[in-house]
This record gives structure tokens, C-alpha cells and sequence, in this order.
């Protein structure tokens, strides 16, 4: 969960995540060192007037800075592409479920399952219990469980939306007519916000996703009374 002044990024609760949060140090970091060579090299140019005459014409130094910048690319898009794989692999989900958007609020069903679905509307402002976040907590939750490869099928059935937990290293577009999937694997029970992240309407900023992560004996108690209630 984000908190007011935070700088960094949420706390990973899934292995692509932690991946991620790894890569962004990494590419960072070496944002941090050619920022301060760069910085170095202009604040020794300002500060004297001492030239040297075998950089002003050097075949050598033109090689380095030619070739230097594209091992540093290159240091940056292998595990750039290395992630966007992992992302991209699905291997034997144990759970699917399906999110469809719609303005504005999100549908759930669980297709192994034969009559499990759900509407998700968020919950408004007044019927908020204490320790609820405004905005971001729904009626029904997603409720999956933890240590699985859970699969989403995403799609909408009016405009644009985007299905986002961040703290699961999960965004993926809801295309009306287009059935996108995404996978993740939850590796600690808990609460995981997420909101729409397409400019989809009035109501773009209210329709929040909410993800519960339960160990399985809960997840199957909690499926069990959802069938015995539909």
C-alpha cells in the first residue's frame, strides 16, 4: 500500500515484482554514475582554462565515447528484455479468472468454477468502515490463492480500461473485443490496491481493483460459500 511523502516504489508481493524493482535499481545506478561524470567533466571545463592538446583531436577518445554508450544500452536492455519474458510467460496458471471492465466499476468470473462471478464497485466515501481507504476499496474483492500462478483474461465491454496491482508487477490494457492476459503469483497473503490506469471517463479515477491473497485452505472455504450463495 502507497503512503503520503513515499518516494520509492510499493513493496513487492510477487517475484516479477521484486524483478522490476531490482531492474529499476540497476538502470538507476548507472543513470547516477553518468550523471556525475557528466556533471564532473562540464564543472573541470568552467573551472580552468588548462586545455589538453591530445584530446582536442583524438581518433581514441572518440572511439571510447562511441562504444562506451552502447555497452552501457546494452548492460540496460538484457535484463530489460530478460523480464519483459518472464512477464510474458504463463506456465500451467492453477486459477483463471476473467476481468472485464465496464464504466466504471469491474467484473469478475471465475471460469473454473460454474457459476462464480461477481461485480466489484467501489465502495463510496460514507458507508466506509474505520480502516478502509477512500477510493480504494471495493464491495467484493478478488480473492486468489497465495504462492499459485493465478492467469487474468482482461477485456472491457465498453471503452479503454487498464487492469493495474502494482504491488504485483500486473498492468494490462481491457480492449473491447480483444481478450488480453496477464499472470501473476502472490507470494504473501495481504490486501493489494490497484485502480484503473486508462483515462476511461467521468468516473476513471473510481472504479479500484482490490486483490486478496489467502493461503488455499481459505480461498477454497471462501469459493465454497460464494457457489452456495449464487
Amino acid at each position: 500500500m502507497a503512503h503520503p511523502t513515499q518516494l520509492g516504489f510499493q513493496d513487492a508481493a510477487s517475484p516479477v515484482m521484486e524483478e522490476l524493482l531490482h531492474f529499476h535499481d540497476h538502470a538507476l545506478m548507472i543513470v547516477l554514475l553518468i550523471s556525475t561524470l557528466v556533471l564532473y567533466i562540464i564543472t573541470a571545463m568552467v573551472s580552468t582554462k588548462l586545455t589538453n592538446k591530445y584530446i582536442l583531436d583524438s581518433q581514441e577518445i572518440e572511439i571510447v565515447w562511441t562504444i562506451l554508450p552502447a555497452v552501457i544500452l546494452v548492460l540496460i536492455a538484457l535484463p530489460s528484455l530478460r523480464i519483459l519474458y518472464l512477464m510474458d510467460e504463463i506456465n500451467d496458471p492453477h486459477l483463471t479468472i476473467k476481468a472485464m471492465g465496464h464504466q466504471w466499476y469491474w467484473s469478475y468470473e471465475y471460469t473454473d468454477y460454474e457459476n462464480l462471478g461477481f461485480d466489484s464497485y467501489m465502495i463510496p466515501t460514507q458507508d466506509l468502515t474505520p480502516g478502509q481507504f477512500r477510493l480504494l476499496e471495493t464491495d467484493h474483492r478478488m480473492v486468489v490463492p497465495m504462492e499459485s500462478p493465478v492467469r487474468v483474461l482482461v477485456s472491457a465491454e465498453d471503452v479503454l480500461h487498464s487492469w493495474a496491482v502494482p504491488a504485483l508487477g500486473v498492468k494490462m490494457d481491457a480492449v473491447p473485443g480483444r481478450l488480453n492476459q496477464t499472470a501473476f503469483i502472490a507470494s504473501r497473503p495481504g490486501l493489494f490496491y490497484g485502480q484503473c490506469s486508462e483515462i476511461c471517463g467521468a468516473n476513471h479515477s473510481f472504479m479500484p481493483i482490490v486483490v486478496e491473497a489467502v493461503p488455499l485452505e481459505h480461498f477454497e472455504n471462501w469459493s465454497s460459500l460464494m457457489l452456495e450463495d449464487a
